[in-house]
């Protein structure tokens, strides 16, 4: 459970998003109404807020749902996408994974508003999915998705190995 009075960076950023004070927000209600609809909502995950204030120091809060990214990042079991976008694959997803995604985020205002197809939101998906660098496929079973995972990991430390010496180098040289 989310809770804006146990997490002191929410209060601080409500502060200086709104300008509480200029506002007239309250700050114990804010927090109340916030804890309420995020309650069954699971810790963690980043969620886009929308605050309207309104001129009689009322205001509408919308919780959206979680970012394409998030989903997509959650689905490829990876914490970020490709440094090198189109160079690398960071992770791979399957059809399916995409369509639940695309059904989840078809309810999304974004979408509504443009009277989107479902199989329009599929192909945003896969657009995002793209410059995360995640590779779609069609099918994926976990055996290779765990190989691809250990070889992807060796990768980067080899890499990472590299660029520290690289640096190191360049020090000696100085």
């Amino acid at each position: 459970m989310r809770s804006c009075v146990e997490k002191p960076y929410i209060i601080d950023i409500l502060y200086r998003c709104l300008d509480n004070a200029q506002r007239g927000i309250p700050i114990g209600a804010f927090c109340k109404d916030f804890n309420e609809k995020t309650k069954d909502l699971k810790e963690g995950i980043p969620l886009p807020i929308k605050i309207n204030v309104k001129p009689d120091r009322t205001y509408d809060l919308k919780i959206g749902q979680p970012t394409v990214s998030y989903f997509l990042k959650q689905a490829a079991g990876i914490e970020k996408g490709a440094g090198k976008t189109g160079h690398e694959t960071a992770g791979m997803v399957s059809v399916k994974a995409v369509y639940e995604i695309a059904q989840v985020k078809s309810q999304d205002e974004s979408f509504k508003l443009q009277d989107a197809s479902l199989q329009t939101v599929v192909k945003s998906i896969i657009g995002s999915a793209r410059s995360l660098g995640i590779r779609v496929v069609n099918d994926l079973s976990p055996e290779e998705y765990r190989e691809f995972m250990q070889e992807r990991q060796e990768r980067l430390r080899a890499e990472a190995d590299a660029a520290a010496a690289a640096e190191a180098a360049m020090g000696k040289k100085k």
